[in-house]
């Protein structure tokens, strides 16, 4: 405003330092004896309307004031009057100013108000709307959200019995537009689903949220330094954005929405007073149409212009950009490790590297999966099991000897009994044979032990001697260990002899007959 008070030889002083010796700001202002922000200010207005050192020197005073500030007109004459209510609306642009908005209105009315008196006229308009700003509303800027103190209610259809539900309200405060939607809590899932659905309906995120310091939003409340709950940050994080909350008992912080709630409860609750609702979907539903209305209706205090139409006109295009994939809450919980490297987590259990036993760490539950951090990175993840007092084991979790011991896989001693001879694959055959009433386990160990005997011995004795126990009718890899270790193998006469028995007590076959 101090600019065009200046006389015109002490704008062209200025003009002459900034563009001519090429003093910065500060020097210039020293030099002139003016204010940084009033060197600063007049440049950029000589800028604005064309001006060069030159024509600006060439100019006599008159002229140079007209170029920048102006025709005079003659006393009683009128000038083009702002249209105010679209000023007030453009200045919640970012970065949108009084003095730039002076320089377009002189570009369509060149004998139009100076500055002083076109900030005026605004300043006086603004005063008559009788609207008190406590804060100044840049569009795209925040989004303030509470939960209504009146709430709608559910129905059950085979009882008649009604509950009482929440109503959600949020609002961009730069164009007023209102989000609502019921929910059946406050509780944490509920809070950030909501949060979720009211960035989906605008289309895109605000730089900061404005909420209560509510349970769901808090862990910490606090006049200064209130804590943030952790899923509450991770969905702020997920939409870039940030948690500002509102100062307890202090609710000029977020004047917008309490302005909200009470529209919304004049607007939608009172329209359901009569209508019953036997689900959340349906409610929701028709919370929809009407806040479609609310958005909607012209606004007298803004020359007739809706919400939405304010809100496609200066918000949405602000607004940024939804990431790719809806936020999904989670619940965090710091659990230890147990001593076979796998954590409790709702009934099941889910591992991670056996390094970590005896540790602590952190859980993040969600409907989907689990991950589990140690000092803020990621140690493990899993899929998430509703299966109770079941194990989720990663193989690359377990130890070497675990592994192999979990990994007994059949295939890989009849691919060494192979190797070895035909006598050994049809003895290694016989161990893992699952019509035995054996347990697997105790036929794959048995296979083991042959496996293990004949690396020692090497493959000649091993197959030699598989083919001498599969004779005598050996269904364990004691027979070929016994063998080999008393070098049978290597024995030139291994026929079994077969003579009979003669004895009073040994009935002959003749007995049977």
């Amino acid at each position: 405003m101090a600019a065009e008070r200046l006389p015109m030889r002490k704008i062209r002083e200025i003009l002459r330092l900034r563009w001519v010796l090429e003093y910065g700001v500060r020097q210039t202002a020293l030099s002139a004896g003016v204010s940084t922000g009033v060197v600063s200010r007049t440049t950029q207005r000589a800028q604005a309307v064309g001006l060069t050192w030159e024509l600006a020197e060439a100019l006599t005073e008159t002229a140079l004031e007209e170029r920048l500030y102006g025709r005079s007109l003659p006393p009683g004459a009128a000038r083009a009057e702002p249209d105010l209510a679209w000023m007030h609306t453009e200045l919640k642009r970012p970065g949108m100013t009084l003095e730039l908005l002076h320089l377009e209105y002189l570009a369509q009315h060149r004998d139009g108000l100076r500055y002083t008196a076109f900030c005026d006229r605004y300043r006086r308009w603004k005063r008559r709307r009788k609207v008190t700003l406590r804060q100044p509303h840049k569009a795209g800027e925040r989004l303030q959200v509470d939960f209504s103190g009146k709430r709608p209610w559910l129905t059950d259809r085979e009882t008649g019995a009604r509950t009482q539900v929440e109503l959600f309200v949020g609002v961009l405060p730069a164009s007023g537009m209102i989000f609502a939607k019921a929910t059946r809590t406050q509780q944490l899932a509920d809070w950030v689903n909501v949060h979720a659905d009211a960035f989906e309906y605008f289309g895109g995120a605000t730089r900061a949220i404005v909420p209560d310091q509510l349970r769901s939003a808090v862990s910490s409340p606090d006049a200064y330094e209130p804590t943030i709950n952790r899923t509450y940050s991770e969905l702020a994080r997920h939409y870039g954005t940030a948690i500002v909350p509102a100062r307890p008992a202090k609710p000029q912080d977020k004047g917008a929405v309490e302005r909200a709630v009470l529209t919304a409860q004049r607007w939608i609750l009172a329209c359901l007073r009569h209508e019953t609702f036997f689900s959340l979907a349906a409610l929701n539903a028709r919370i929809a149409q009407l806040l479609e209305d609310v958005n909607s209706r012209p606004q007298r205090q803004l020359g007739g212009v809706s919400r939405r139409q304010l809100f496609e006109r200066i918000e949405r295009s602000v607004l940024i950009a939804l990431p790719s994939t809806r936020f999904e809450p989670s619940k965090w919980r710091t659990v230890k490790v147990n001593r076979d490297y796998h954590v409790e987590l709702e009934r099941h259990y889910y591992s991670v590297p056996y390094t970590l036993v005896g540790e602590s760490v952190e859980a993040r539950v969600t409907s989907q999966g689990i991950e589990l951090f140690l000092h803020g990175q990621r140690v493990a993840a899993h899929a998430r099991s509703h299966v109770p007092y079941r194990r989720t084991t990663d193989p690359e979790h377990r130890p070497k000897n675990h592994t192999a011991w979990v990994d007994r896989d059949p295939g890989g001693l009849l691919a060494w009994a192979t190797a070895v001879g035909p006598h050994a694959t049809a003895y290694m055959r016989r161990l893992l044979d699952a019509d035995t009433n054996m347990h697997p386990d105790t036929r794959w160990r048995s296979g083991a032990g042959l496996r293990r005997v004949g690396e020692r011995y090497g493959a000649a004795r091993t197959e030699r001697a598989c083919e001498i126990a599969f004779r005598l009718g050996g269904r364990s890899y004691k027979p070929v260990a016994n063998i080999l270790k008393h070098s049978r193998d290597q024995q030139q006469d291994t026929r079994i002899e077969t003579t009979p028995i003669v004895h009073n007590q040994v009935r002959g076959p003749e007995y049977y007959q």
